[in-house]
């Protein structure tokens, strides 16, 4: 009895199986029409130059670059962030909506407390057709001159001795 039951049992689940698998036709309900997609942006990012080159300048030099462009697109250009790829680059970039025609300035600072040679980038991310545009910084950074006691002047050895009378 008990296997005729199991049997049983198992034919209903191998029944149920075969019939959620098949697969049977359903009315959906029409869904409203998705919204048709954003227009491509107009505004359009063009860079007087895409490297700045710091030359080889001293540490603690002047650590402040520039890189000029001007929205040549038909729409204000917004550009919502400017990332250095390192904490030693710093950009800092116009937050208001460049109009058509407009030129604008981004400002990049560079940490010279680091000696070497520069190699970094900035991306700048915009509502521009491109959308994302990369800026490159390079110099060198030698290190400051060290500074020399001034000539014929010892450091003093110790406290002063006193004469005896």
């Amino acid at each position: 009895m008990k296997k005729v039951i199991l049997s049983l049992g198992m034919a209903t689940c191998l029944l149920l199986s075969m019939h959620a698998q098949t697969a049977t036709p359903t009315a959906t309900p029409t869904s409203p029409a998705a919204p048709p997609p954003a227009p491509a942006s107009t505004a359009e990012i063009k860079f007087d130059k895409l490297e700045f080159d710091y030359g080889t300048m001293k540490q603690g030099g002047d650590p402040n670059g520039e890189f000029s462009f001007k929205n040549v697109g038909k729409e204000p250009l917004i550009i919502s962030n400017c990332q250095g790829s390192c904490g030693c680059t710093v950009p800092s970039w116009p937050k208001e909506p460049i109009k058509p025609g407009a030129s604008a300035v981004i400002k990049v600072h560079y940490d010279t407390k680091r000696i070497g040679p520069i190699n970094k980038t900035v991306t700048v991310t915009s509502n521009s057709k491109d959308g994302i545009v990369t800026l490159r910084i390079k110099g060198m950074v030698e290190a400051a001159p060290a500074e020399e006691a001034f000539p014929g002047t010892k450091p003093a050895n110790g406290a002063p001795v006193e004469k005896a009378n």
